[in-house]
């Protein structure tokens, strides 16, 4: 069996290679766009670090409560980000044990057991090489780069939904807060009589379907590009 401090310690430092990660590639960007990337302006952050099946590591802005019983917690810092990184399983929270991956990561299911509605992000990898410092370097860039692409099409978005800023702001406030359906949802407010949006949405919320609001949005700023003059 795994000792479970050293698993600790590994994912304590994977959580700190993916900050480490995100903040250097956020020097490329313009300083608006740093100031609007999910991560830097969260303030103190609370990661998760959840053990079902798969290894879920999600990070939130909202209170988790102090320790309780066989709860621990690992504190971290890099370059003026702080965050805490909480450390959940089927002991400490018996919800996780009902939890089937056997089909593969049931992310809404594990956010559910903890209560947690709101994410910056959410990670599923594997224990052992999927915490080399090599993968949370790449999830960390390219977590950076995602956020960073998004802020920049929310930009645009408002330059040209003139009259509807309001809801940009609300569809971007809800990607910050890694809210997937109310972006959808957002998106047809936007742009509610235009049919490519229209069959974007629908798709995404299918039953069954696992929505996708990145390209919700791409479909809702290209109706805007394309739009006649």
């Amino acid at each position: 069996m795994a000792d479970p401090m050293a698993m600790r310690r590994a994912v304590a430092g994977y959580v700190e290679g993916v900050h480490r990660a995100y903040l250097q590639q956020a020097t490329t960007f313009p300083p608006a766009v740093q100031g609007r990337l999910p991560l830097l302006s969260a303030g103190r952050l609370t990661v998760a670090a959840v053990g079902a099946r798969n290894l879920h590591i999600l990070a939130t802005t909202e209170g988790l409560g102090p320790p309780r019983g066989q709860e621990v917690e690992v504190p971290g810092s890099a370059e003026g980000l702080e965050w805490v990184v909480r450390f959940y399983d089927p002991v400490v929270v018996p919800a996780l044990g009902l939890i089937d991956e056997s089909d593969g990561p049931a992310s809404e299911k594990v956010r559910a057991a903890l209560g947690i509605s709101t994410v910056v992000y959410h990670v599923v990898t594997q224990p052992g090489s999927g915490l080399s410092p090599h993968h949370a370097g790449h999830v960390g860039s390219g977590l950076a780069s995602a956020h960073s692409a998004a802020a920049r099409d929310f930009e645009r978005l408002r330059d040209r939904a003139r009259g509807r800023e309001a809801l940009v702001d609300e569809m971007e406030g809800a990607a910050v807060a890694g809210l997937p359906r109310a972006q959808v949802l957002l998106a047809r407010a936007i742009r509610p009589h235009d049919a490519a949006v229209g069959e974007a949405v629908d798709a995404a919320l299918r039953p069954g379907a696992t929505p996708d609001p990145d390209a919700v949005r791409k479909v809702l700023l290209a109706s805007f590009i394309q739009e006649p003059a």
